[in-house]
């Protein structure tokens, strides 16, 4: 049925939720994992949004070394909860605009047939206001995706 899973993450716990979600689903399927992290485009004014604070006090260098660093923990972590659990692993770490195009766009690369990932769950004025990279993949994706609380 499913033998090439997606799963973004971005090193947070419940995004490690959707990475164990997915690694069982995986072993159950006899599928295979491709886990994503993506890091936003380098901007050089300041942004306050918390994950990219540091945007405006690095040049471009070292900004991508920064979020390859950041990028290569994450992905490590999975690949070694993957190889633990005899799942076969593919990391990709990508930089993108939009998270969420980043997604669709790597499951397509990747010729996945489900995407697992995880949500916060956020309702009203606060979805609208922060958006929301699981309804948008939801909305976009044209293959199935598995919602990690």
């Amino acid at each position: 049925m499913y033998t090439n899973l997606l799963v973004p993450t971005d090193g947070s716990r419940l995004s490690d939720k959707a990475v164990t979600h997915a690694l069982a689903l995986a072993k159950a399927l006899k599928a295979r994992i491709a886990v994503l992290y993506a890091t936003p485009v380098f901007t050089p004014e300041p942004l306050f949004d918390g994950s990219s604070a540091l945007q405006g006090r690095m040049s471009k260098a070292e900004y991508a070394a920064e979020t390859a660093r950041g990028a290569e923990v994450v992905l490590k972590a999975a690949a070694k909860k993957a190889a633990a659990a005899k799942v076969a692993c593919t990391t990709l770490h990508v930089v993108a605009d939009a998270p969420w195009e980043a997604i669709i766009a790597a499951a397509k690369k990747q010729k996945c047939d489900m995407i697992v990932m995880a949500s916060h769950g956020r309702r009203g004025v606060s979805a609208l206001l922060l958006g929301s990279e699981a309804q948008k993949v939801l909305t976009h994706s044209k293959v199935p995706v598995l919602v990690v609380r």
